[in-house]
């Protein structure tokens, strides 16, 4: 059996206008990941990552908290985000102020969940953005080259938190509600565990935050 270890990006720039940086904590999340890993003797035999720039800094922040910065990543664009200001476009066309107070803000993901659905279930097409269905191909075909090529190793995957939700969705079966849930609940820098064989994934842990888990670090548990 292999194991993957799905890790959502650091804390990336939410309400600024380049959401596709890492904010400074969002930095030290996945230093500390990186760190905790070391301390524990883990070292992935592969690394595959989305072509965002969150994925990069994520993946450079936990190789510099690890050591392996000789490690060099796979590049798969199909584990990107959905771009979620086109979601939002597709049910709410009208400009939106930007999302700086807590009714902005639970606006904002309101009308995500709602774009979310209609989007799943091909009611709209959000601008520039595929059918759902080829954005879960683009993600299940990054999980098949890891079963083809990385039988019986250690592979850490860095994305975001929609293609994770959907990882885990696919393999639990879940409703496209559920989904969507699990979406909005992974934590920066959280990871994910699949054991995989070549018929099948396996879910062994979700949303997990180890590397967090000392009141030294209760300030940097982020959702954004």
């Amino acid at each position: 059996m292999g194991t993957i270890y799905l890790v959502r990006h650091g804390q990336a720039s939410f309400g600024a206008d380049d959401y596709d940086q890492l904010s400074d904590l969002g930095r030290q999340q996945s230093v500390q990941l990186g760190r905790y890993w070391a301390q524990r003797g883990f070292k992935p035999d592969a690394v595959i990552t989305g072509s965002l720039k969150r994925h990069a800094q994520t993946w450079a922040g936990i190789a510099e908290g690890a050591g392996v910065a000789d490690l060099s990543p796979l590049v798969w664009p199909g584990l990107n985000e959905y771009d979620s200001h086109a979601v939002i476009q597709a049910v709410h066309p009208n400009p939106l102020p930007r999302p700086d107070t807590p009714e902005l803000y639970k606006q904002h993901f309101r009308l995500l969940r709602d774009g979310l659905a209609l989007w799943m279930a091909g009611t709209v097409t959000p601008h520039g953005m595929p059918s759902y269905e080829d954005f879960v191909q683009g993600i299940t075909q990054a999980l098949d080259h890891v079963r083809t090529h990385h039988q019986g190793q250690k592979v850490v995957i860095v994305s975001s938190g929609g293609p994770i939700a959907t990882i885990v969705g696919q393999i639990l079966g879940t409703s496209p509600e559920t989904t969507i849930e699990l979406n909005m609940r992974i934590r920066n820098s959280a990871v994910c565990e699949l054991q995989f064989n070549p018929k099948r994934h396996t879910l062994l842990t979700y949303n997990t935050l180890p590397h967090l888990d000392d009141p030294t670090f209760k300030d940097w548990i982020t959702y954004a």
